[in-house]
């Protein structure tokens, strides 16, 4: 596979997005910068963590209008595989390309460290290698992760099973406790109605190297890699 890391400015994560799918899943990794235009001979876009254009107005909201975000709407309403992390799931929501928005944590305050997070369905191309129910110990690094959308939508989004990833106890229990920035339904991730847009809170590339003491974010790529090595690109 071929994969593409968008750099905007302000990004933060783009090298450990690099290294993680580069050096550990030997994948063919390029960068690509917020101007460019041409994405065609990719397989996948991540949009890395960060802060694009320095948060200014509200996360993601400056850097869904980039040149490069017109190509990313393109490549995913055309099935190409697109992961948003972090500040990249902000930017997905700001795009129309996911439902909902991010906005501050509860505590209204950063927060950095490790989650547990559960496998909510492994019907999509980006939780193939999970089984249902799996808890991965996954890191998160942010201000503005407090997932929210209106009733309605929530209805939908579950309906459809759209949410993938909950925040959880260690065991897998689902409560308010475990819920590090009081997203609706302890939601961590989510993905389009297609299947092939996702959006998670997160960081999996932060988890794929064993020195660091966890390959749980592993999975999330490794899913992705199988997908399209059984299905084709789009």
């Amino acid at each position: 596979m071929k994969w593409g890391v968008v750099v905007f400015p302000g990004s933060n994560c783009d090298h450990d997005a690099y290294d993680a799918l580069s050096r550990l899943l030997g994948q063919e990794v390029k960068y690509v910068w917020h101007q460019d235009r041409n994405i065609a001979d990719l397989d996948a876009v991540l949009l890395p963590g960060g802060f694009s254009y320095g948060d200014y107005l509200r996360a993601g909201a400056i850097a869904r209008f980039s040149d490069i975000m017109d190509e990313v709407v393109t490549f995913a309403h055309e099935g190409g595989t697109v992961i948003g992390i972090c500040n990249g799931f902000q930017v997905l929501t700001e795009a129309g390309l996911l439902p909902g928005a991010l906005i501050r944590n509860t505590s209204l305050r950063f927060i950095c460290e490790d989650v547990p997070i559960r496998v909510e369905h492994t019907d999509c191309r980006f939780s193939a290698s999970c089984s249902t129910g799996d808890v991965l110990k996954i890191p998160i690094a942010h201000n503005e992760g407090n997932y929210v959308l209106n009733d309605t939508e929530l209805e939908d989004i579950l309906a459809k099973g759209q949410v993938l990833f909950r925040y959880c106890s260690p065991g897998g229990e689902i409560n308010d406790q475990n819920n590090p920035n009081g997203s609706l339904h302890s939601i961590a991730g989510v993905i389009n109605e297609s299947g092939n847009v996702l959006g998670m809170m997160p960081h999996p590339e932060r988890r794929c190297d064993p020195i660091l003491g966890s390959t749980d974010g592993r999975k999330i790529f490794d899913s992705v890699i199988k997908w399209v090595e059984n299905n084709g690109k789009r």
